[in-house]
């Protein structure tokens, strides 16, 4: 889609009283921009802000460390509403190195594709055809899915695998390369990762860098974590949040929207479900077939986190370890991704101890080094749900008081949350800057 997404609304709208849904980052974003004409209520069924952005407190050896769990970085090509939200909060921010390995230990097999010494970190690979074929079908898939791209020649219904397949790209690129930087990215098994679109796909490699070798974007975290930007994104109606306040069911009536939880029943003019698809379908009583449809083609999966000191979980040659690792390990392509970050690389932390968090490998962890243990669930992008993320006006809108944001629209980060936020937002009346609109709204395209 190359086209900017724009809308040329109806009268502004009065200010209304309007319930958001979640408080993940759609769900906070939606909620600021909203509030600078609208009375909000923020509604969060647990008993902390922020989903995914999940920094943890952690004192080892006497000093105190703040660690992200969930949401760690984001970068500057193609995080620009997130980025300009950053800076009307005035939230600092730091570079930092976004490096990837895979590391199979059964077969004592590691790479690090950060720099030419790390990506020959074991240097026996130096005299392997194996890995040399490996990294030629790297420099093949680049240079064919950027021209591809460019000439728009991926049929919206051709998957991954087939594409790879049909190009005869060999089975340590997809398994030891293409496919766990994937699964990585999307915390989805590498069977999952053959069926996503391909056209999805290449179009989100190539506007993330990751199709070049040398043109790349530049990395940022939160300094202090990522909960850093909470305090002041949620400061305009911090009264008005109602944590530990599950929402229990939502009926629409001719006059407004009807939520209940334990309180009872609450009515407001507009809802806004800024949690994930299956939530919001499960909390509509009187769900159109529509919304059943759309929100029923983009699943969640759940997935395993754990936040621990166990460097086992890292590539055996400490010249390997990057701030992403992918460890397959025997893992059938049905298995959950099973990846490393390193929080010392990520988030420059100054420590004599190497903070991990590993998605999807508890077992393999030594139980005495575990600091925490956490499940996220993350969105997974397939065919239908492609076609359902085009059917978005078909079930928000102003005239059906309802609204639906969330970074599963989009490619499920969270730029992808601030953007659909923003839609929401402009469709009642409020703007980027945080004050009311005026005149057409205007979205960033998705890049094509």
């Amino acid at each position: 889609m190359n086209v900017a997404l724009q809308s040329a609304y109806a009268p502004v709208p009065p200010a209304q009283r309007i319930a958001v849904v979640g408080s993940g980052i759609s769900g906070m974003a939606a909620a600021w921009y909203l509030s600078a004409r609208h009375q909000i209520t923020l509604f969060e069924a647990e008993s902390r802000l922020g989903g995914h952005t999940a920094t943890m407190d952690v004192e080892l050896e006497g000093r105190h460390y703040a660690i992200d769990t969930g949401f760690i970085v984001f970068n500057d090509w193609t995080y620009p509403h997130f980025q300009r939200l950053l800076a009307q909060l005035g939230v600092a921010v730091q570079p930092t190195q976004m490096s990837f390995s895979v590391h199979e230990t059964q077969r004592d097999f590691e790479y690090n594709g950060h720099t030419l010494g790390s990506l020959f970190a074991q240097r026996s690979n130096l005299f392997k055809p194996r890995f040399h074929r490996l990294l030629g079908d790297i420099l093949r898939f680049n240079h064919r899915a950027t021209r591809d791209h460019r000439l728009a020649r991926l049929p919206a219904t051709l998957t991954l695998g087939d594409y790879l397949d049909a190009h005869g790209y060999g089975d340590d690129f997809q398994h030891r390369y293409l496919l766990p930087m994937g699964a990585a990215i999307w915390s989805a098994s590498l069977g999952g990762m053959r069926q996503m679109p391909a056209q999805f796909f290449v179009r989100f490699f190539h506007h993330h860098g990751l199709l070049s070798i040398r043109h790349r974007p530049q990395w940022y975290t939160l300094v202090g974590g990522s909960r850093a930007y909470i305090p002041a994104l949620t400061a305009p109606y911090a009264e008005n949040i109602r944590l530990a306040t599950p929402v229990r069911g939502i009926r629409r009536t001719t006059g407004g929207v009807m939520l209940t939880t334990a309180r009872g029943r609450e009515h407001f003019d507009q809802v806004v479900l800024a949690c994930h698809a299956d939530q919001a379908l499960q909390l509509l009583q009187d769900a159109t077939p529509a919304e059943t449809a759309i929100l029923g083609a983009l699943p969640y999966r759940d997935n395993d986190v754990v936040l621990h000191t166990d460097t086992r979980l890292l590539p055996r040659r400490r010249r390997a370890w990057a701030s992403w690792n992918y460890r397959l390990d025997g893992r059938g392509d049905s298995a959950r991704a099973s990846v490393t970050y390193n929080m010392n690389l990520l988030q420059r932390l100054e420590s004599p101890q190497t903070f991990c968090v590993t998605l999807n490998d508890s077992a393999a962890i030594d139980p005495r080094r575990v600091l925490g243990r956490f499940r996220y669930a993350h969105p997974q992008f397939e065919m239908d749900g492609q076609q359902a993320q085009a059917r978005h006006a078909e079930i928000s809108s102003v005239t059906r008081r309802t609204h639906f944001c969330g970074a599963y629209w989009r490619n499920g980060f969270h730029e992808d949350g601030v953007w659909s936020a923003l839609r929401v937002a402009h469709a009642l009346g409020c703007d980027e800057s945080g004050t009311q609109q005026v005149g057409a709204a205007v979205l960033e395209p998705i890049p094509s």
